[in-house]
């Protein structure tokens, strides 16, 4: 008898992986029935990671986009699932237990049947929770491989923590192949090794297609007992997506597999919508360079899902490298002399950091690292000289347990911070929260909505969701879709950028925003003109200028207290975080003064060298 082989759509994720934004709810509210009528899927990934996040910078409530999303594959029988960070839930930093409750009951009433539950660092300790609370709410617990290829990643190493998984009470098992650097043979051993153990224990297979390992990888994972495969569909299947359904189905097919035969007809309506989304907007943000397959990232390892959010941020790296490249007289460099320039920085970050696979957060804090790395080094700076605290986090072991060593040069910089390491268990740093969150709600009249969902949603993305609620989240996407648009549209071969304007609208009123551009060949990110001069302060005046270009933020959590204008700052002194490439990156002051200005408020945009604090 033939085995079985089934599909799961990972729709969201194709977006994830290829750019920066993924489509509307009325988008994908469209899709949704050709999806069901193409007849080959058993599952249709319907949130996770990012996603709630994405839907907050564009304006969108993310709790309305899951709960039309599902509904339609809910009545249709198709099962829904979703990938969560475990310890991080939907986010980049930890969760507190109270929300971390709650999230489970949310999705599962919202109509998510499969929660996929990873660790950034495959630590079973934080994993297992989330199995545990996942079952409390009446999911399917789904728990994960994070595969990635090192000297401590080994077959044995993966065995094993299948073994604490299913013991930790997991339903099912998903090898997430991330990078799709997992070497074909070696995942058929990991996954005979499991179905041999357990038979009973459902297995699924995640694979980027990045470096163009993965359609022999799905063929070893069946061929060795795998029992579901997540697949994409054009336009936006292989690069740094997912392995196309037709191509699975053919060569599955083909091996003496039995598989869903596919609607060919509903399959063409998807694609026409889909390319019809990546028309209307979503195509502004996705590199072409994430279109295509790279053998390059076989070495460094980087995952698909953040190669979408990482040419974006390198276009932006690029500007600050140059910048310090021209003020030493040096000759500028190309976007792919950086991005190799990066590989080989990652390269040397990612062993001495003690070898966290390389998923999200982790990923995005060993690149991360890595850039900052190469920017200071740019500066004639040294290594090590800009180290995020929640990279910091990972590295001392509060987020869990490292799979390697730590560099001794890191260790020996920790303690010349003050910084100590953790051995206990992650979730006792992090104390429950929600009532703090329930307060604020109630100071603010906003409704806790059904299910609790809003109060989850403030509590999981407290700065976005408050800028979403604000409507700065979605002005803000206005103007960066109108500069994208106006980008796209004066970057001909010898058209000239011309100064854009956008109207947009916050809680019902009408602004006219001025978008300028740095020079007439390579825009920088857009910025909001000022047009109030400020007065201009008595005695010597003292800038701190900001290091890198990013989010601003005064605080990075509710126990902090925002520096004001008056306050008097010593040297050192921690002044605000600038969130760049999904990191909150500490800034000191490099000056001593009383606080007269501060130049942008909570989530503007800032460039590298733009004036954050003026100190007198």
């Amino acid at each position: 008898m033939k085995k079985e082989i089934k599909f799961s759509l990972v729709y969201r994720d194709m977006w994830q992986s290829s750019g920066k934004y993924m489509p509307r709810v009325d988008q994908l509210v469209r899709i949704a029935p050709e999806i069901i009528k193409m007849g080959c899927f058993a599952r249709v990934e319907t949130n996770g990671g990012g996603f709630e996040q994405i839907n907050l910078l564009f304006g969108e409530n993310p709790n309305i986009a899951v709960r039309e999303w599902c509904r339609p594959f809910n009545e249709a029988g198709i099962q829904t699932h979703m990938l969560d960070r475990s310890l991080n839930g939907l986010r980049m930093s930890p969760v507190p237990t109270d929300v971390r409750r709650l999230f489970y009951k949310v999705k599962k009433a919202q109509g998510t049947d499969i929660t996929r539950c990873f660790c950034g660092l495959n630590d079973p300790r934080n994993i297992i929770a989330s199995i545990k609370y996942a079952k409390e709410a009446g999911m399917i617990a789904q728990a994960t491989l994070s595969i990635t290829v090192s000297e401590v990643h080994n077959i044995k190493y993966y065995c094993h923590l299948a073994d604490q998984l299913v013991a930790g009470g997991a339903d099912e098992i998903c090898l997430k192949d991330m990078a799709g650097i997992g070497r074909p043979a070696t995942l058929g051993k990991i996954v005979n090794y499991i179905k041999t153990k357990y038979p009973n224990i459902l297995i699924q297979y995640h694979g980027q297609t990045g470096p163009g390992f993965t359609p022999a990888s799905i063929l070893e994972v069946c061929r060795n007992g795998c029992d579901i495969i997540d697949v994409g569909m054009e336009p936006l299947s292989w690069g740094t997506g997912h392995a196309d359904v037709i191509m699975v189905q053919e060569m599955l097919s083909d091996a003496g597999f039995k598989v869903p035969e596919i609607d060919m007809a509903a399959y063409m309506r998807a694609r026409a919508l889909t390319q019809e989304f990546m028309d209307d907007f979503l195509g502004y943000f996705i590199p072409e360079s994430n279109r295509r397959l790279q053998s390059l990232l076989i070495a460094s390892g980087l995952p698909g899902g953040m190669m979408g959010s990482l040419m974006n941020d390198l276009k932006d790296n690029l500007s600050s490298v140059n910048k310090s490249l021209v003020k030493k007289g040096q000759a500028e460099i190309t976007i792919d002399e950086l991005l190799i320039k990066l590989f080989d920085e990652v390269a040397y970050v990612w062993p001495r950091v003690g070898y966290p696979p390389l998923v999200t957060p982790f990923s995005q804090y060993v690149k991360n690292l890595a850039m900052f790395n190469l920017m200071q080094l740019t500066k004639g700076k040294e290594r090590w000289t800009m180290i995020a605290d929640n990279i910091w986090d990972m590295i001392l072991g509060k987020a869990g347990k490292l799979p390697g060593d730590v560099d001794p040069v890191i260790k020996a910089l920790a303690k010349e911070q003050g910084r100590e390491f953790y051995t206990g268990d992650p979730q006792d740093l992090y104390p429950d929260k929600l009532d703090f969150f329930k307060k604020e709600m109630v100071e603010k009249g906003w409704d806790a909505g059904q299910d609790d969902e809003e109060l989850f949603e403030l509590a999981m993305h407290p700065e976005q969701y408050r800028a979403f609620k604000s409507g700065k989240a979605k002005a803000d996407f206005e103007i960066e879709l109108a500069a994208a648009k106006a980008k796209k549209k004066n970057c001909k071969e010898g058209a000239q950028i011309e100064p854009q304007s956008v109207q947009v609208e916050v809680n019902g009123e009408k602004f006219i925003v001025n978008i300028g551009f740095s020079d007439t060949t390579a825009p920088n990110a857009p910025k909001v003109e000022d047009v109030k001069p400020a007065a201009a302060p008595k005695g010597e005046v003292q800038e701190v200028v900001a290091p890198l270009e990013g989010k601003f933020y005064l605080t990075n959590s509710s126990a902090e207290t925002a520096v004001q204008i008056g306050d008097v700052i010593a040297k050192g002194d921690l002044l605000c975080y600038i969130e760049s490439m999904k990191t909150y990156n500490a800034i000191s002051s490099d000056k001593a003064g009383k606080v007269i200005e501060i130049g942008f408020a909570n989530g503007d945009s800032v460039q590298e060298d733009d004036v954050l604090f003026k100190l007198q």
